[in-house]
């Protein structure tokens, strides 16, 4: 028997679009983002400008979670976070977002925000375990589903990284 494989996070590259829509198609299947999207997220996450973080969690050559956050100013937005339905409840969507809160501290951002869907009590219920807390919703957010989202925020990312490691 063999150790099970841990997921590496890498910066998120071009090539890995194609398997990233895979897994955002079978995740959102209503609202999925477009290859386009993404191109022009990460066409915003290199060099000395960069304003973007995109990383993704990879096992065995198969890319199963990624996530992003950009950053303007103080204030930095979870874009996207996804991990591959056979890898929940293993710990990577905590691994990813504290890549993403790392990243909102080097960009110096005093707070983060994100939405999430009201209906993705799992995502809502990892956001409130770092410290992110509901401050209002957008109704319809989500479509075509017209599907709500809980708008949240952290303030002060670096204090919910403090202390945790990550792979990569």
């Amino acid at each position: 028997m063999t150790d099970p494989v841990t997921p590496v996070l890498r910066e998120m590259r071009w090539w890995d679009i194609d398997p990233v829509l895979e897994l955002e198609r079978d995740l959102f299947p209503e609202d999925a983002w477009s290859r386009g999207m993404f191109w022009s997220e990460l066409a915003h996450a290199r060099g000395p400008e960069a304003t973007r973080r995109y990383v993704v969690a990879e096992e065995g050559g198969r890319i199963v979670g990624y996530a992003g956050l950009a950053a303007a100013g103080e204030l930095a937005d979870v874009q996207t976070i996804a991990v591959a339905r056979d890898h929940w409840g293993t710990g990577l969507g905590a691994t990813l977002l504290t890549e993403l809160l790392r990243a909102a501290t080097a960009f110096e951002c005093a707070e983060v925000m994100l939405e999430c869907r009201i209906d993705n009590i799992r995502a809502q219920k990892l956001y409130e375990r770092f410290g992110f807390e509901a401050i209002g919703f957008r109704r319809g957010y989500y479509q075509p589903g017209n599907v709500d989202a809980l708008v949240m925020r952290l303030t002060d990312p670096s204090t919910s990284v403090r202390g945790t490691e990550i792979n990569g």
